[in-house]
């Protein structure tokens, strides 16, 4: 629980930070210009590298795109109907639809399931939800920000692009070689720094009176995110008649995790109303250990 206990900690320094004024406005940008340039990559090249793939894990792994998916048919949908800013509904669409299977998801595991669940957790954040913002999550991102109609070749130099994309391809593509120890050691250390920084630039935008303004918006991401995919799991994994093994737990643990960090940093870079990216980061993540922990037992049950 201290890497719980660390995101919450960061997450509160970043608010006291803004509130007595010991950093300037627009710091969390700086910020948010590391995360994506240095942390997100290294962590990406760092477990991708030396991922071996099994075929029985393609469900778990496809969960998070499903997911996803589904969430940006329903926000688009959503959007349409209530009129909301294009902004704001790309906003939902990286948020609400990508969960925290790294730095929530895995200690979460851990004090659910036992560590044994760890190494499957990795598989699904790494090939699920990371490289879903990497590709299909700039592409989202772009869309939204775009002012005019974007040109396919655009969007695919948008994806190339973005660094953590570069990182994931630099992995697959020197997996046959083995990574330096002293390399893989500093990759490592870079990686740390992503869930404390994340937070810190959450805690640097996050405004407690916003929610009040923002709580039609907030009820909508949340309640995918934490209510609707994890229900959706749970449905089909009951249909499937899957039982209580290690796959069917770590799948319904990760699609029960909080909004991602990392798809609020790109919402917030791609200028897709970064209050309520952090305000749906800074809100979920408390809320989501409960509905997480409760999901969970209701697996058990039900399954």
């Amino acid at each position: 629980m201290s890497s719980l206990l660390l995101l919450l900690s960061c997450m509160v320094a970043g608010i006291l930070l803004r509130r007595t004024g010991r950093l300037p406005d627009g710091a969390h940008a700086t910020l948010n210009a590391v995360i994506l340039h240095l942390s997100l990559p290294a962590v990406t090249l760092h477990f991708l590298h030396a991922f071996t793939f099994d075929n029985r894990q393609l469900w778990p792994v496809l969960m998070p795109w499903i997911l996803f998916g589904v969430g940006a048919l329903a926000f688009r949908g959503i959007g349409l109907w209530l009129g909301l800013k294009r902004a704001s509904v790309g906003a939902l669409t990286l948020v609400g639809g990508l969960g925290n299977t790294s730095f929530v998801g895995l200690p979460m595991i851990e004090s659910l399931q036992g560590r044994d669940g760890l190494g499957l957790g990795l598989l699904i954040d790494q090939f699920g939800s990371y490289l879903a913002l990497s590709t299909v999550g700039v592409l989202a991102a772009t869309l939204y920000a775009a002012e005019e109609r974007i040109s396919l070749r655009a969007m695919a130099l948008k994806v190339a692009s973005f660094p953590p994309f570069i990182a994931l391809a630099v992995a697959l593509l020197t997996r046959p070689l083995a990574l330096p120890a002293a390399v893989d050691a500093v990759l490592v250390r870079l990686g740390d720094t992503l869930a404390p920084l994340a937070l810190l630039s959450v805690g640097l935008q996050l405004r407690f009176d916003a929610i009040n303004r923002q709580a039609r918006l907030l009820g909508l991401g949340l309640g995918y995110k934490l209510l609707v995919c994890p229900a959706l799991v749970l449905i089909v994994l009951k249909l499937a008649n899957a039982g209580t093994d290690m796959t069917s737990s770590v799948s319904m643990i990760e699609a029960a995790m909080p909004p991602m960090i990392g798809a609020a940093i790109v919402a917030a870079q791609a200028k897709l109303d970064a209050p309520l990216a952090s305000t749906l980061v800074g809100v979920g993540i408390p809320l989501g250990l409960g509905t997480a922990t409760a999901w969970h037992w209701l697996f058990a049950h039900v399954i």
